[in-house]
């Protein structure tokens, strides 16, 4: 079977040469060409572009989040397998999760842009030793923000979807978290169940003044009740690394939020989780050209 990776971005270049990106997705049947395998970083891929790509049978998402760009049930009765890699970037994803929960904490982003404008202005933190994490999915990601969490002093506490019982946190009902949690940390895997999950509803429960932290999907949150969030200061601050529409542009009102640290979803790009990622796509390849 032929394959192709069509979306590799500068770093994981360097990794794996001899890469074609497609800029406008309106290409995408062009660039796959007659390839029946297509290795996708974080390209769109439309249903209906793809049925134009005749040959292709597997598309190999590089990471878990396949939702996001593409809609799998419909590709799949097309005839068009969707992979999935899990598991690869588990501590790059919760380092990221915990460096956002720091920034977020102490506003250095917005001290940042203060100094580079001539502006010398200390803003008052949150300590973070003896507050509570409340963590939203305690899979892979979310038990590795726990343990980091729990060596910084902090007390921590979990929800998820299924039992855990060896999750190492006490479990307790979602409500609970959202009114105990200082910070709170969404690490849930994005699907029909769960897209919107913090809802107004929800959002409005959190604890008056906590920290909100996602470094999952955008798409687990409504971003509009966030944004009034932020701006009441319900909500006192939000470390993101994902988002509804990437990349995010200049004139979102999250981009023009004080009170929003920005990262352009990059938590599980480190040289190690990215090396894991492309040594399991690889295998991935290999196995369904048996």
């Amino acid at each position: 079977m032929k394959t192709i990776f069509i979306d590799c971005n500068a770093q994981l270049g360097a990794v794996w040469k001899q890469v074609v990106r497609p800029d406008d997705p309106a290409e995408l049947p062009r660039v796959i060409g007659d390839h029946e395998i297509a290795i996708d970083d974080h390209s769109y891929m439309p249903t209906d572009l793809v049925r134009q790509c005749k040959n292709l049978k597997h598309i190999v998402f590089l990471g878990t989040g396949a939702a996001s760009y593409m809609n799998v049930a419909e590709l799949e009765a097309a005839g068009v397998k969707v992979h999935t890699i899990k598991g690869y970037g588990d501590t790059a994803v919760a380092e990221q999760t915990i460096a956002l929960m720091m920034a977020a904490c102490r506003d250095l982003a917005r001290m940042d842009r203060n100094i580079r404008a001539g502006t010398w202005q200390p803003r008052e933190g949150m300590q973070l030793f003896g507050k509570t994490l409340g963590i939203i999915g305690l899979g892979g990601i979310g038990a590795e923000v726990a343990r980091i969490a729990k060596g910084i002093g902090m007390e921590v506490i979990g929800w998820n979807r299924t039992p855990r019982p060896g999750a190492g946190v006490p479990m307790v009902e979602l409500d609970a978290l959202l009114a105990k949690s200082d910070v709170l940390s969404i690490n849930l895997v994005l699907n029909d169940e769960t897209r919107g999950f913090l809802d107004a509803r929800r959002l409005a429960r959190m604890k008056p003044g906590a920290i909100l932290v996602n470094t999952a999907r955008g798409a687990l949150v409504d971003e509009g009740a966030m944004i009034e969030a932020l701006k009441s200061g319900h909500i006192r601050h939000a470390g993101l690394d994902v988002f509804h529409n990437e990349p995010l542009t200049a004139d979102h009102p999250l981009a023009r939020l004080e009170n929003v640290t920005l990262a352009a979803h990059a938590a599980f790009r480190t040289l190690e989780a990215s090396m894991t990622l492309l040594r399991r796509a690889i295998d991935i390849v290999k196995r369904v050209q048996i």
